[in-house]
């Protein structure tokens, strides 16, 4: 599947959406980022059923600064409208590959419990 780039209007409904979603944080003045690029879209032409985006943090400054990035390149995965893993610096192919086949391995109701046990806690605080 071809990567898709996303904006500030297109950004909340697709990391939202239901499936996995693996987001690209880059820069093109950015050597790791370009580096990076070819096998992030390399592993999204194996992955049909997954959406590859990319935020280019330069044109796209309040969603970096909304998911809070340090630094890029930054990976982060959703499923199902919960982030997942985030990770600075770019993966090598065989990386990228076993990080998708662990996120496609999640248990998502194990996931949504304890995302809602760490929100009763902050509650609580």
């Amino acid at each position: 599947m071809a990567t898709i780039d996303l904006t500030k209007e297109t950004f909340k409904d697709t990391i939202e959406a239901d499936g996995i979603v693996l987001v690209d944080y880059w820069a093109q003045w950015c050597g790791p980022c370009r580096q990076f690029a070819p096998t992030f879209q390399e592993v999204s032409d194996n992955h049909e059923d997954i959406v590859f985006a990319k935020v280019d943090t330069e044109a796209e400054p309040e969603i970096a600064a909304a998911v809070n990035i340090q630094s890029i390149p930054t990976l982060m995965v959703f499923r199902d409208g919960i982030l997942v893993f985030a990770q600075p610096g770019a993966l090598p192919k065989e990386a990228l590959e076993d990080l998708i086949s662990q996120a496609r391995k999640l248990d998502m109701d194990d996931v949504r419990a304890q995302v809602a046990a760490e929100e009763a806690g902050r509650a609580q605080s």
